[in-house]
């Protein structure tokens, strides 16, 4: 047995039922590039190389796993791993529309799922396994929001699929995890992606802090939004609004 590296964050998914969910949550295709992210001991890329996607890019970091993985699914022409990293690869690199899928690291997801927004351009939909907390932050279901999670969702319909309990894993890990789907909004703004994170970033820098704090107050009152509000109060149209008016009106978040 392979035995998971707890410096690389890695908890193998050993579930039929879930792995079955994933796999019906991509919807996969005969025509579709698949690119899976961690595929770990393969037990997701089984289910997804059956359902007979046209490609199947495996990113693997663990170096010890890609010739495991080359070996189990010689059988399967589809089937391509690569050692790579996925917080640093270029998605679109793969070609154009692909569907991103995985069961991610604990302490590299939230980087992970930066990069696919950046690769919203190429990106029909990506199914991820994460820590539940991080999963409901980028979904907006947490009470408290993060930039992350407007970003996401400036740019992508986020949906909560399933909580996913830690038996389910080798070895157990300490937290539930969840799944989510990501889908490019079809009419998004013409935003660049880069400003606009360093904005929400900025913004949600010393989150307690009252809007008026941090933003003018022409800013403020020319976007609708309360000068006494906090972060955590604003919806994305809100951070939409703000950005947009303090692009016009030179107002960047103190």
């Amino acid at each position: 047995m392979v035995r998971p590296k707890k410096f690389l964050g890695q908890h193998f998914l050993r579930s039929k039922g879930v792995v079955e969910k994933i796999a019906d949550a991509l919807a996969v295709k005969p025509d579709d590039l698949l690119v899976e992210v961690g595929p770990g001991t393969g037990v997701l890329t089984e289910e997804l190389l059956k359902r007979g996607p046209k490609k199947l890019v495996a990113l693997e970091v663990d170096r010890e796993l890609v010739p495991l993985l080359r070996e189990r699914f010689s059988s399967f022409p589809a089937f391509e791993v690569r050692e790579a990293d996925a917080t640093e690869v270029d998605f679109c690199s793969f070609g154009k529309p692909i569907k991103l899928v995985g069961n991610l690291p604990y302490n590299v997801g939230s980087l992970i799922v930066l990069n696919a927004i950046r690769a919203k351009d190429c990106l029909e939909r990506a199914v991820f396994m994460l820590q539940k907390e991080v999963a409901e932050r980028l979904t907006l279901r947490h009470k408290k929001p993060s930039w992350l999670g407007v970003l996401l969702n400036t740019f992508f319909d986020a949906e909560y699929l399933m909580s996913v309990p830690p038996r389910f894993f080798y070895p157990p890990p300490k937290v539930v995890s969840a799944v989510i789907r990501m889908k490019p909004k079809e009419s998004q703004p013409p935003y660049d992606l880069e400003d606009y994170k360093s904005f929400l970033e900025r913004l949600f820098a010393q989150r307690r802090k009252m809007l008026k704090q941090k933003l003018p107050e022409e800013v403020l009152k020319k976007a609708g939004v309360d000068p006494a509000k906090r972060v955590e109060e604003l919806s994305v149209e809100d951070f939409k609004r703000l950005y947009e008016v303090s692009k016009t009106e030179g107002g960047k978040p103190n």
